[in-house]
């Protein structure tokens, strides 16, 4: 299996979406399937599909296919799901509530360990079977469970203090909800930026423009 720093992101971020794929065909008891096949699935060109997929190596036989379990299980290894990292979470209001409670951070590569609040009336408090804890314990938590990613879901005027503590920590990543640009001074760090307004916006020119 080839890798390289030079793929770009946009193969990157479909690796997702095949690996997704892959597992409801898995489901669906499909053994194997051609990269014409695939592509009329997903709404990709089979060219697409094998110019992304040879960026890591050869899957596929000719005139035969995928093995879909081989793939699904390559594609894995890639995103690195099957090393697992350990995980805080900083802010446990509604949305960081909903994502600990309901994502399923085991099937992505993550291990929720902690959760986090500077509200001290949110200690204690359990939620997906573990307590609230306030931020003022987060060096001593982190020192002892040494965790490598952070969710951040806490408001943008406090993200800046909390993620350099947490980068000291030794923290390498950060799902970042709360509009924080990390590039500005910490430009090294991997950040997956998630901003659920401009997503909205998009959605709403999308229907402007291309739903009439």
């Amino acid at each position: 299996m080839n890798k390289s720093s030079n793929i770009s992101t946009s193969v990157i971020k479909r690796l997702p979406r095949y690996y997704r794929f892959l597992g409801d065909l898995m489901q669906s008891g499909i053994s194997r399937i051609s990269s014409r096949e695939l592509s009329e699935r997903m709404g990709l060109t089979a060219s697409q599909i094998r110019q992304d997929l040879n960026c890591f190596g050869g899957f596929g036989q000719q005139g035969y296919g995928y093995n879909i379990v081989q793939l699904h299980n390559e594609i894995g290894t890639i995103l690195g799901l099957d090393n697992v990292k350990k995980v805080v979470l900083i802010g446990a209001g509604n949305l960081g509530r909903a994502l600990a409670t309901h994502m399923t951070f085991g099937a992505k590569g993550f291990q929720l360990i902690g959760i986090f609040d500077s509200k001290p009336s949110l200690t204690g408090q359990i939620v997906r079977g573990m307590p609230i804890r306030h931020t003022d314990g987060l060096d001593e938590f982190c020192r002892e469970n040494l965790p490598q990613v952070a969710v951040l879901c806490l408001p943008k005027s406090g993200a800046r203090d909390i993620a350099t503590q947490l980068i000291a920590l030794g923290i390498k990543g950060f799902w970042n909800f709360s509009h924080y640009d990390f590039s500005v001074e910490f430009p090294n760090i991997v950040v997956e930026n998630v901003h659920l307004g401009d997503s909205l916006m998009t959605l709403c020119y999308n229907v402007e423009h291309k739903g009439k």
